[in-house]
């Protein structure tokens, strides 16, 4: 299809030498950038590991490893960030822009880099009171100053400024012209009537401003993290009641946490996993156990990701992992690859409350629930929804799948179950350090990432130097996604806090008479809504630590409650149109959208049923927690 602006010639006059220079420069930015990542993966994936050693054999303790890690996270999520926004690897939804004309969609996302270089301008610039208000301050082990923690975020500030810019010279120059000037223009008839508009925004419009110009960026195209950081901002130039510096403030401080610590060393052992032979060795061996029922390679896909979810902890590592095995056994078995994409994008969205989920993760930091029991606990419910997705699947497979094979014969299960069994050591290296107290789970993720590289390298040797360093690499910047999306809702939790919206909600469902039945409906229902429109991570940032509270209150388990947020989460995460975990299914499986939508909402019908049933009996939950002492 062509535009009108497609069809006009557009030459520009480019000096070939400064062209070069600019590539150049930006290349060197780049590595130095992956450099410091990896450094500060690397390094502290050592200390943290060697503190267990030390003080489980020598009955010593590193006592600055708290210090390091928050300045290992800031720097992940910070400089990670930039780099991954650099290499379009932020989540962003752009199914709205796919509907508009291929000239309004590049001025859209014009807008988008616009207000990236922006957001980068204001914050850097904010951060600065930032750095000169904790530069007197001390760490109290190693005396370092607390400015070197918010370093990372005035740094990242400066790359995505040199990132989005750089973009934004790459793009059509009348496109980019014309949207500049009219941004500009805004923004300047703004500022200067700001003292007539701004009693405007008293009261409730404040806080409605900011969710509105929230959802506009999002399906405006604008990367979720960068969308929250605006709203933020908005709201606190629009308010005019607090200064700019609570931005970048309640950033750095919401990574800060030391569990979150986790998240990279749980990415980086999932990619392990991917890339180093481990999960083909389950795989193998799951297809060994169910591959001869009817509608066979479903059910792997279904067990494999139950199990790789209990290994990697990252969602996308879980897709990429069994995805990739299955796909060529699903095209050579005669399997419809659009079914086996609705598959696994239903069993990732299971899989969300299998340990070690980065979800998991996420919601212990943010709110009191202990790791140790939202760990155990969400294994029961997992299961529950599992038995729904194959129970379905047996039945659709009576009329559409393939015969099934004949059944494996002992030798054959006996040789791939000799195969797994150095991979199911994992989860049980993690289960018993947590549970018994031996390690925390940032600590026993350190040790599940180099259980995997002594696997993968040295037993079944399908790992290099090469491929080690993109590991690294891929790790931290998936990382620093997810901890930049982090960093960003924790500013916009805190506006939501000051707007006073948790005490609205409370107010609200006292007004329903505290129904813990419709309670439990309508959260299900919001968080797969707003799961699926902002990535299931930051909707259950925002809304957990607010929802959790107004649980206990009205008799529900907080635990229970917990694991039915994460599992709507993950419905959502995974739900076509916008969810973008489906996306990536169907990418993987190599099959168009359209069919695999359609093969989703049978499986769809199922998770929500499966959903039900877990959040109506709670035993799933608490009884495993409750067998351990762990309280449910």
């Amino acid at each position: 299809m062509t535009t009108e602006l497609d069809a006009v010639p557009i030459v520009v006059a480019e000096d070939p030498i400064a062209a070069h220079r600019q590539s150049a420069f930006l290349n060197i930015v780049d590595v130095a950038a992956k450099t410091v990542l990896a450094v500060a993966l690397i390094g502290e994936l050592a200390a943290i590991f060697c503190n267990v050693i030390a003080r489980t054999f020598f009955a010593t303790a590193f006592l600055w490893t708290d210090e390091v890690a928050k300045l290992a996270l800031s720097t992940l999520a910070f400089i990670g960030g930039a780099v991954a926004f650099a290499h379009g690897q932020h989540s962003f939804v752009r199914f709205a822009l796919n509907a508009l004309g291929p000239r309004t969609e590049r001025a859209c996302l014009v807008v988008c880099d616009l207000m990236v270089l922006l957001i980068a301008a204001v914050t850097a610039f904010a951060s600065i009171a930032l750095l000169q208000w904790r530069w007197g301050e001390l760490t109290p082990i190693l005396q370092m100053p607390a400015s070197w923690i918010v370093a990372p975020l005035s740094a990242s500030m400066l790359l995505l400024m040199v990132y989005a810019g750089n973009r934004l010279i790459e793009a059509d120059r009348t496109t980019v012209t014309i949207t500049a000037a009219i941004v500009a223009a805004l923004l300047a008839v703004a500022l200067a009537l700001r003292t007539a508009w701004l009693p405007w925004f008293s009261g409730d419009a404040a806080i409605l401003t900011a969710l509105a110009l929230l959802f506009i960026g999002i399906f405006g195209g604008l990367p979720v993290g960068f969308a929250l950081i605006l709203s933020t901002m908005t709201y606190l130039w629009i308010t005019d009641t607090v200064p700019m510096v609570a931005l970048p403030q309640n950033m750095v401080d919401g990574t800060g946490n030391f569990v979150l610590l986790a998240l990279p060393f749980f990415v980086f052992a999932g990619l392990i996993m991917e890339r180093g032979g481990i999960s083909l060795r389950l795989v193998r061996f799951v297809h060994a156990l169910v591959g001869h029922l009817r509608g066979g390679l479903l059910h792997v896909m279904v067990l494999s990701m139950y199990l790789v979810s209990g290994l990697s902890g990252s969602k996308t590592a879980d897709v990429a992992a069994v995805g990739s095995v299955m796909r060529d056994m699903l095209k050579r078995e005669g399997y419809s690859l659009s079914e086996g994409a609705a598959v696994l994008a239903a069993s990732a969205a299971m899989g969300e409350t299998v340990p070690p989920s980065i979800a998991m993760l996420v919601l212990g930091s943010i709110t009191t629930l202990s790791m140790a029991a939202l760990f155990i606990g969400g294994l029961i419910p997992a299961a529950v929804i599992a038995v729904c997705l194959m129970a379905l699947i047996y039945i659709r497979a009576s009329r559409a799948a393939p015969r099934p094979h004949a059944r494996a014969t002992l030798r054959v299960m006996a040789a791939s179950g000799v195969a797994a069994i150095l991979p199911l050591l994992m989860p049980v290296i993690l289960f018993a350090g947590i549970l018994f107290g031996i390690a925390t789970p940032t600590e026993v993720s350190s040790f599940a990432v180099v259980y995997g590289l002594i696997l993968a390298t040295l037993v079944y040797r399908e790992f290099n130097w090469g491929a080690f360093i993109r590991t690294v690499i891929d790790s931290a910047l998936l990382s620093g996604m997810v901890l930049f999306i982090l960093a960003a809702a924790s500013g916009f939790s805190w506006v939501l806090t000051v707007a006073q919206l948790p005490q609205r909600l409370v107010e609200v469902l006292h007004g329903i008479n505290d129904n813990t039945a419709l309670f439990l409906a309508g959260s299900i229902a919001l968080l797969i809504v707003v799961g699926s429109l902002l990535e299931g991570l930051p909707a259950l940032i925002i809304l957990a630590p607010l929802l959790l509270p107004i649980a206990g209150q009205i008799g529900l388990s907080e635990l229970h409650y917990g694991i039915v947020l994460l599992i709507a989460m993950g419905i959502g995460a995974f739900l076509p149109p916008a969810g973008v975990g489906f996306y990536v299914a169907c990418a993987i499986v190599r099959t168009d959208i359209e069919t695999a939508t359609r093969a989703m909402v049978p499986y769809l019908v199922v998770l929500l049923i499966g959903l039900a049933i877990v959040a109506a009996v709670p035993w799933f939950t608490v009884a495993l927690p409750n067998a351990f002492n762990l309280g449910g």
